[in-house]
């Protein structure tokens, strides 16, 4: 793809690199703290995942990545989360674009970009969503029309991208062709079709004026597409047929729930210190109600655990079911939890705020749980 540049001498591959350094973990502590206030991402952190390896995870060896699958995926992004949920989604969200061009790219698309989003030089996003389209993206207008000499111009306004005004590459989703309902999938519609975008290309504009209660450094906001002149090696699987690669997002077994459960992991871990410094784990009361949170949170856990494992029946509808339980879990420990810290959690200062915050956003994260429950309940004969 022109634009991203990268070492194009064979790559080796690497092992999975599934655990975070001390260094980078105080690093994501740190940021997440700072981002919560500022509401903008913390660029040094960004560069110090880009070196960390953990970006080639969803990239196969044979292109110098780590051949991680949905297990790893969601390992990594639970750890991510229980540091820094914002850095998190930016992560799921490069694995997510990563996996669709092995899967999905031309040999020379995953020839050229795989490497680079391995190695941390390119940053992917996703922009989907946008005002008017549904949780269900059906009704996208952000259209691409077809040059005489083969290649594209797209037009549209993009709305909560993630990673937008810091990624290099960003997976667009538009229209080329007349908007119909794809009962097949649930999710998108025919006549949609998929490009890789450049961050350089001039007709492509991010906006971070968006300002969140939630996932405050995930650097999420709005992307504008203005005579945004791409080439028709630029796009990514069949034309018309989003809808299919889409689908396949689901039956991956990837899932945002991954971020739910660091959340929760995080916020039972500070609501333990915190009676333990208190001396508040001495009380029967207080063991039964945090064993009651372990145990939930081990049950999210298990859940993301089963769906990016795929042994179910219905591998797509599982990872569907794990995104409602981890991130419903996730709002109702971290509701709990301040209700046990009692006014010390009613701070402004507190973590126990930013978490809450945070739990609540994965849940409006596509696909929403509303339209999780809507897929989840397609499934079921009338």
């Amino acid at each position: 793809m022109a634009g991203i540049i990268h070492d194009a001498r064979p790559h080796r591959s690497k092992q999975a690199e599934t655990d975070i350094g001390p260094a980078l973990e105080q690093t994501l502590l740190r940021s997440a703290a700072t981002s919560a206030v500022s509401g903008r991402p913390d660029l040094g952190t960004l560069t110090e995942l880009r070196a960390s390896g953990l970006l080639a995870t969803a990239v196969p060896r044979e292109f110098g990545g780590a051949g991680g699958g949905a297990v790893d995926i969601n390992r990594v992004v639970e750890r991510l989360a229980r540091l820094n949920p914002s850095v998190a989604i930016m992560a799921f969200q490069h694995f997510a674009v990563s996996s669709r061009i092995a899967e999905w790219g031309s040999q020379e698309q995953r020839r050229t970009l795989l490497p680079a989003l391995a190695e941390g030089t390119c940053l992917a996003a996703s922009a989907w969503s946008e005002p008017g389209s549904g949780a269900a993206k059906r009704n996208v207008s952000s259209t691409a029309v077809r040059r005489s000499d083969g290649g594209w111009v797209l037009d549209g306004a993009k709305s909560f991208t993630t990673t937008a005004s810091v990624a290099d590459l960003y997976l667009v989703l538009v229209r080329t062709g007349e908007p119909q309902e794809d009962p097949g999938s649930g999710y998108g519609a025919a006549g949609q079709t998929f490009f890789l975008v450049d961050a350089r290309n001039p007709g492509l504009i991010p906006d971070l004026s968006l300002d969140l209660v939630g996932m405050r450094g995930s650097a999420t906001g709005f992307v504008t597409m203005h005579g945004c002149r791409v080439g028709d090696e630029d796009r990514l699987g069949p034309e018309g047929h989003a809808a299919r690669i889409i689908a396949g997002v689901r039956e991956s077994g990837a899932t945002l729930g991954a971020v739910a459960v660091g959340v929760t992991q995080a916020a039972f871990e500070l609501l333990v210190g915190h009676l333990r410094r208190r001396g508040g784990l001495t009380s029967p009361v207080v063991r039964d109600r945090l064993v009651s949170l372990a145990t939930r949170v081990e049950s999210a856990r298990a859940m993301v655990e089963r769906a990016g494992a795929r042994s179910s029946a219905d591998p797509g509808t599982t990872t569907l079911h794990s995104k409602l339980h981890a991130s419903m879990v996730a709002e109702e420990v971290c509701l709990e939890a301040a209700r046990m810290l009692g006014s010390s959690g009613y701070a402004v200062t507190s973590d126990l705020n930013r978490m809450l915050a945070d739990a609540r956003a994965v849940g409006l994260m596509g696909p929403t749980n509303e339209l999780c429950r809507e897929l989840v309940a397609s499934t079921w004969p009338n």
